[in-house]
């Protein structure tokens, strides 16, 4: 705790319990019904229509927490397999802009289906559904523009070691008028604990309209990440293998990296801003903890605050814990605190930006003081009043960042108008 008296700076809030966590219904209602609706975060490529009918399906049920993960995705599997076969439909007519939509559309569906991750077999299924769906809209998507597509690259893991999986899979697009002549710089999106590389995909456009090249990865115990998430040291080996594979892509200008965590990802951009701070023109962390993230006090409260689910069993169970909490609760800070394995005091460092709102209820704005304390000089701007992540205003404050480190001439808000999802078809 980095606020006065060994407190939380939220301190006084981390008793009250979020409307949200009363019944799917009010999940809806208070927190997802909006975003839904904008075609954003954690509903990128989706309608909200598509959610009414499964609304009345948890509404009946009166589906509330503990939700049990073995029979919830069966809520959402078939309006996800309806929106699918609407897609093969449209593209066996030829029709291939509605066909694009529907499979991105199903793509949003199967994705609510293993929110936050998938803790079972129905939930791996909509996970794997996903992917499949979506690189189907993505290529779509790219033969109706007239560019290369966001696509999956599957590298080898060169680094792995211990329980590490064999390939590192990520999405990668690259503009078209990147030559070996011309490289162009890349942002590297770190995915988060919840939003995987078949969403955090959407940022791709924006760069590429900007003509900056887009690698989006997952974490260790997310997605198909190949990191051992109980390994501490899987996420440097990670990044070596994807560092060495960027210096075989000729297009892609290798002096010219930015790394952009999102939430959790933010922990792992700062790491690799220390680890391997040569490799990187710079590093950002969005609402990403570091060290008090991992403090028991903290653990012990966030299951009722900001987080749409159970948060600090959903963080056991990334790091590598599967169900047992308690655990995780007792061991994560030894294992894991950036701060007590000496990464925050290393010499070296990537120049760091740091991004959060101070009321963030998911990882605690006290760690951004801490790290700001230790080692080399960092940037750091804190968004007054907003919660975690500090959106949208943070979206603002990075691209413009990453301009300058890029030497771009760019408009953020030109930019952030790609995201937003606005379907067209029934």
């Amino acid at each position: 705790m980095a606020a006065p008296g060994g407190k939380f700076f939220i301190q006084e809030n981390m008793k009250k319990v979020a409307p949200h966590h009363e019944s799917w219904e009010k999940l809806w209602e208070t927190k997802w019904k909006f975003p839904a609706t904008m075609g954003v975060y954690p509903f990128m490529f989706g309608a909200a229509k598509d959610f009414e009918p499964i609304l009345e399906r948890m509404k009946e049920q009166g589906l509330k927490e503990p939700y049990d993960w073995d029979s919830y995705p069966d809520n959402f599997f078939p309006k996800a397999e309806e929106l699918e076969k609407k897609a093969l439909e449209a593209e066996t007519e030829g029709d291939l802009e509605r066909a694009a939509e529907y499979y991105f559309r199903s793509s949003a569906v199967y994705r609510i289906s293993r929110f936050p991750a998938p803790r079972s077999a129905k939930q791996r299924k909509g996970w794997d559904k996903s992917k499949e769906v979506v690189l189907k809209g993505l290529k779509l998507r790219g033969e109706l523009g007239g560019f290369s597509p966001v696509h999956e690259v599957q590298i080898p893991h060169k680094h792995k070691a211990g329980n590490d999986k064999d390939i590192l899979p990520v999405f990668v697009q690259i503009p078209d008028g990147a030559t070996e002549g011309k490289p162009v710089p890349c942002v590297i999106i770190v995915t988060g604990l919840d939003g995987y590389r078949t969403e955090l995909c959407v940022w791709a456009e924006g760069w590429r309209r900007n003509n900056v090249a887009t690698i989006i990865m997952e974490i260790p115990g997310t997605g198909d990440s190949p990191a051992d998430p109980l390994d501490p040291n899987s996420p440097d080996r990670m990044w070596s293998t994807l560092f060495e594979w960027i210096d075989t892509q000729d297009t892609i200008d290798s002096r010219k990296l930015c790394t952009w965590g999102f939430s959790t990802g933010g922990f792992y951009t700062t790491r690799v801003a220390y680890t391997h701070y040569e490799k990187l023109l710079g590093a950002v962390n969005l609402g990403g903890g570091m060290h008090h993230m991992f403090d028991p006090e903290w653990l012990n409260e966030v299951n009722h605050l900001e987080y749409p689910f159970d948060l600090a069993n959903t963080l056991a169970y990334k790091w590598g814990y599967g169900n047992d909490v308690e655990t995780f609760k007792k061991e994560a800070s030894d294992k894991f605190s950036l701060l007590k394995d000496g990464t925050l005091d290393k010499p070296q460092c990537a120049r760091l930006l740091l991004v959060n709102g101070t009321e963030d209820e998911i990882f605690p704005i006290d760690d951004y003081y801490l790290t700001l304390q230790h080692g080399p000089p960092k940037e750091a701007r804190f968004v007054t009043g907003k919660k975690h992540m500090g959106e949208p205003d943070s979206f603002f404050i990075i691209l413009n960042w990453i301009y300058k480190l890029f030497n771009l001439e760019a408009d953020a808000g030109q930019q952030l108008s790609t995201l937003p999802f606005k379907s067209k078809f029934p």
